[in-house]
């Protein structure tokens, strides 16, 4: 599903996957025992939080030949390939030095490995093959204005993988073969039938597909010969619950999440041939979440539900002792990169809240049993020793009844013992997660960790309208933005002054995308809440917002225009200009520093440039941050902490929290400031320094 969510997130998620940690459970390695004051807390440097990871998104080949990983290649990431056996041995096979390559994946091609990569924040990502051997990489996709989307790899075809392209019709990607060797496509379908996304079985055979309708719902489509017929009614309220989860090996079995006739998703099985279900796992808190699938057979193992915390269910008793001996690594998280084609071996990342994530082997012994995890590395070395510190889960009340799952992160000295309850009041930052249709999760946070130290209480939650929690807590955000989405919110914030957390006149609200949104929401719709906003790639004009989606969002349109409002209609339009923060501009009363990509296809800059000139218009102060190599989010590591340097200084200005001098540390960022940059301490002085021509 394509969303607003933020893509700033790639860092971060770079850094760690986060630990599930329950609010009850003593820390792993909590803050000092006795009461501290800020300035003896340790401050951990930007670089360390928000610099390149020493290694991320390690996975093991399916041959078991290779571990890979993404790592520094002359301070840009890059996919590094070793021995599976000789990690020292390791070198780059990847020659990028832009914005660096995150996203990357085996294929069943001896000595073959795929990356995926845009330019400047573009969002086309380009397909390219690496052939180890010859050290060639190769375009899959040479097409401009193309965006990839890889819809099978199969250990059945290993010479070819199926990937939809958009070159032809920007809307609708029709659907090619892609020879591994040579880079030949050949069609596999035309795409005349508006198709939202294709399912093919291990053999490459379309099996079903998606097609969204005007009325927001979805067909789930079967394949009959060379032509499609509806097979399943997707109702719109149950879209974002419900759709094909997997296809066993043989065919004979699709997986299938599924809300309907249920408020939470559940996971069931479905024989291709009867149509007939057998319900796999449910749970009444949450909607089921990830699975984990045998490589060799596809038949699901295991599954995952994420309420307060992240929590797995074995369906096939021959990986329970598996799950159990990776449990028993700590009591963080742990999940499985990758695995062997023969399951032999998994490539496991362990963290936890308070620490960033370790990569171990896990080998599992040939007549079945618990496995022996070893470790390899930890992906974030520079923060071994860290005053980092847990993160707390709860559950609020809306001020008309619902459950607001949320997460509470507390400075070291305003919660010396370590219980999750706040000594004594600090400033804090309202943190508002993007999408909106994600959620907010517990575990290893960067940018959580970054405001703690710098001592502020951090407070997430996971509005109405978030995924996750069944389907009845999502469409209740259905035309409820800058509405009840907000009032959840301000309730939060509330139940944080009530409870000691902080002081009603120290609250700052921060978000990317959709947070980034509902900051300027909480400026202008309550300009009396917040005392200060970092707003993030956020739209402050919904109409222009949806008139400049990217094209191959056709498939959601739908979806947006009922979730939020119909621009197609007078009503819509109506709609969606009175919930745009742009038309009370002139009520912003508090700091607001806003943070811009140039390239970002999704909320594009002039969403970002609409605001700050009407404030401007009104000499209401603003300051505006743009990156012109960047897109939805801050990707390469010298602008994110450009930006962030720039954000902490903000801040201490408003909330009084320490900051970390700037330093050289718009060392190698683009970073502009077309306004604004004389109201943050340093910043004016800090741009000559870089560069005495920047923008600013």
């Amino acid at each position: 599903m394509r969303h607003l969510m933020l893509a700033a997130g790639i860092a971060i998620a770079l850094a760690a996957c986060g630990d599930r940690q329950a609010a009850d459970a003593p820390a792993a390695a909590g803050p000092a025992a006795k009461p501290v004051a800020l300035e003896q807390v340790e401050l951990i440097p930007r670089e360390a939080l928000f610099g390149n990871p020493e290694r991320a998104n390690v996975q093991i080949s399916p041959d078991g030949k290779y571990l890979s990983w993404v790592a520094p290649l002359d301070g840009v990431l890059n996919v590094w390939v070793a021995p599976a056996g000789d990690p020292a041995a390791a070198r780059a096979v990847t020659r990028d030095d832009a914005r660096g390559i995150r996203q990357y994946f085996w294929s069943y091609r001896p000595d073959t490995l795929l990356y995926l990569r845009d330019t400047g924040g573009d969002e086309d990502f380009h397909l390219y093959a690496v052939d180890l051997a010859s050290g060639e990489s190769r375009d899959l996709t040479p097409y401009e204005k193309t965006t990839a989307d890889v819809v099978a790899v199969s250990h059945r075809q290993p010479d070819a993988i199926l990937v939809g392209m958009n070159d032809r019709d920007a809307q609708w990607h029709d659907l090619y073969r892609v020879d591994l060797a040579t880079g030949e496509r050949t069609l596999v379908e035309r795409n005349d039938a508006q198709i939202a996304g294709y399912f093919a079985d291990a053999d490459y055979g379309l099996r079903y597909a998606l097609r969204s309708r005007p009325d927001g719902g979805q067909d789930l489509l079967q394949r009959e010969g060379a032509a499609w017929r509806v097979r399943e009614d997707i109702p719109f309220e149950d879209v974002l619950g419900t759709g094909p989860a997997g296809l066993s090996v043989d065919g004979a079995t699709l997986y299938m999440r599924d809300s309907r006739g249920r408020d939470t998703a559940a996971l069931f099985a479905v024989d291709t041939a009867s149509g007939e279900k057998t319900l796999l796992h449910e749970d009444a808190r949450a909607d089921v979440g990830g699975s984990l699938a045998d490589p060799r057979t596809g038949a699901v193992q295991a599954v995952s539900v994420n309420y307060l915390r992240d929590e797995w269910t074995a369906i096939d008793a021959s990986i329970s002792a598996d799950l159990d001996a990776l449990k028993a690594i700590g009591p963080g998280e742990v999940s499985i990169n990758s695995r062997t084609l023969d399951d032999r071996t998994w490539l496991v990342a362990y963290s936890a809240a308070e620490s960033p994530v370790v990569y171990y082997r896990y080998d599992r012994p040939a007549g079945g049993g618990a496995g022996t995890p070893t470790r390899l590395f930890s992906g974030r070395p520079a923060l071994d020793g860290k005053p980092l510190v847990p993160m707390w889960p709860l559950e609020l009340k809306s001020r008309d009844g619902l459950t607001l799952v949320s997460y509470l992160t507390l400075p070291p000295h305003a919660d010396a013992d370590a219980d999750g309850r706040a000594d004594a009041p600090v400033p804090m930052v309202l943190l508002v997660h993007g999408g909106p249709w994600a959620r907010d999760g517990y575990g290893y946070s960067a940018m959580d960790q970054w405001l703690a130290n710098r001592g502020y209480a951090v407070l997430s939650v996971n509005f109405r309208g978030s995924t996750g929690f069944g389907k009845e807590f999502t469409n209740a955000g259905n035309g409820e933005w800058a509405g009840k989405m907000h009032d959840d919110l301000i309730d939060a914030v509330r139940w944080a002054v009530d409870s000691g957390v902080t002081t009603a006149d120290k609250v700052a609200i921060m978000g990317g995308s959709y947070g980034g949104y509902a900051t300027l929401v909480g400026l202008t719709f309550t300009p009396e809440t917040f005392a200060c906003g970092v707003d993030i790639v956020g739209p402050a004009n919904l109409n222009t917002l949806l008139a400049t989606v990217p094209p191959y969002w056709a498939s959601f349109f739908e979806q947006l225009a009922r979730r939020m409002g119909d621009p197609r209609t007078e009503a819509g339009r109506d709609w969606l200009t009175e919930r745009s923060p742009l038309g009370r501009a002139d009520r912003i009363a508090r700091p607001l520093l806003i943070g811009q990509g140039a390239n970002d296809p999704r909320v594009k800059q002039a969403e970002s440039d609409q605001i700050v000139e009407a404030m401007t218009a009104r000499d209401i102060p603003v300051t505006y941050v743009l990156f012109p190599d960047e897109g939805h989010g801050f990707a390469r590591p010298e602008n994110s902490k450009a930006f962030n340097a720039v954000a902490e200084g903000f801040l201490s200005t408003c909330l009084g929290g320490r900051a970390e001098p700037i330093g050289d540390g718009f060392a190698g960022s683009s970073i502009q400031v077309p306004q604004g940059a004389d109201i943050v301490p340093g910043l004016a002085e800090a741009l000559r320094a870089h560069s005495p021509e920047v923008r600013h």
